[in-house]
């Protein structure tokens, strides 16, 4: 690779006599001499053999070659800047990459929000997030495979604080079967029609169902799911917060069960090991409370959980 015959110190000096209009504004602005901002330009005038102010009238304007270079130097100064930001914070300790395991239910919106707001604190920290559906999660926490964890449950060992508690309902699409009986759905009315569920993502998939149906799909994502009832292929136990907009349009309505029309599910905030946890991964812990809270208020809890050790 060669090297550089211009330095970041002159492009630096072309980029704020454009910016402050003059070289006497410039080199106020850079704490430097006026000749020594002259120089700057100059130099790398000369040694590019190019042009990068011409005059009209009284003023000195960039001419394209000068715009150009005006426009990458700006980018080279930020790259720069930015390159040393990111020596100081890991320095500091700050992690090169970050891995969280959020389970499905977690609002997808507040998730992206807290990493949107963590990456431009940490904008050199590589996020991996991990979608999970239950036992998922516990295995990624006791395989030491996560800095972070969004849990609906707190492994043995493991600390975690409660985010939010999640609704979840049973529905189905307006013309579904099971909307037209006239009366309170019962466990054997669905019993009787197709049941769409998400499979866990972890190996053992020990969570049993609360209602076997004759007819069932099982699928990997969420998304899938919730298409599938919206186009009417069965019922499905659906997270409020996940279908807020199909709900909101009339795509999905819930059902009118006769008990239990209704599950709860509270998910924690794990860290996968909080004594050797970084600056960064606690950075982003705080962002997610904060973006919960902001977010989710009606969600949230006030109990303080801890797991047994």
């Amino acid at each position: 690779m060669p090297i550089p015959r211009i330095t970041l110190e002159q492009w630096q000096a072309l980029v704020a006599v454009v910016e402050s209009g003059s070289y006497a504004k410039a080199a106020e602005l850079l704490h430097k001499t006026q000749s020594t901002v002259t120089y700057g330009v100059q130099k790398i005038e000369s040694l590019l053999d190019v042009k990068v102010f011409e005059i009209k009238g009284r003023k000195a304007v960039l001419t394209p070659t000068g715009q150009t270079l005006y426009r990458r130097a700006r980018v080279l100064l930020a790259e720069a800047a930015g390159l040393e930001s990111a020596a100081k914070r890991l320095s500091a300790g700050w992690e090169a990459e970050l891995t969280i395991t959020v389970d499905h239910l977690f609002p997808t919106t507040a998730m992206l929000q807290a990493l949107d707001r963590f990456s431009r604190e940490s904008p050199h920290t590589h996020i991996e997030l991990i979608d999970s559906v239950i036992s998922g999660t516990e295995e990624a926490l006791l395989g030491r495979r996560t800095d972070l964890a969004i849990a609906p449950t707190i492994p043995a060992g493991f600390l975690g604080d409660p985010l939010l508690r999640m609704r979840i309902i049973a529905v189905a699409r307006p013309d579904h079967p099971l909307h037209q009986l006239g009366r309170a759905v019962t466990q054997d009315d669905l019993r009787a029609y197709r049941q769409l569920v998400v499979r866990e993502s972890g190996t053992a998939r020990a969570t049993r169902l609360a209602v076997e149906s004759a007819q069932r799909w099982t699928v990997s994502h969420m998304a899938t799911s919730i298409e599938a009832a919206r186009m009417g292929y069965g019922y499905a136990w659906l997270g409020e917060d996940k279908i807020r907009a199909e709900l909101d349009a009339s795509a999905l309505k819930p059902l009118r069960l006769r008990e239990g029309p209704e599950r709860y599910a509270q998910l924690y905030l794990v860290f996968g090991n909080r004594d050797l946890a970084g600056p960064g991964a606690l950075r982003l812990a705080e962002i997610i409370h904060e973006t919960v809270a902001a977010t989710c208020p009606a969600a949230m809890t006030d109990t303080r959980v801890r797991a047994s050790t």
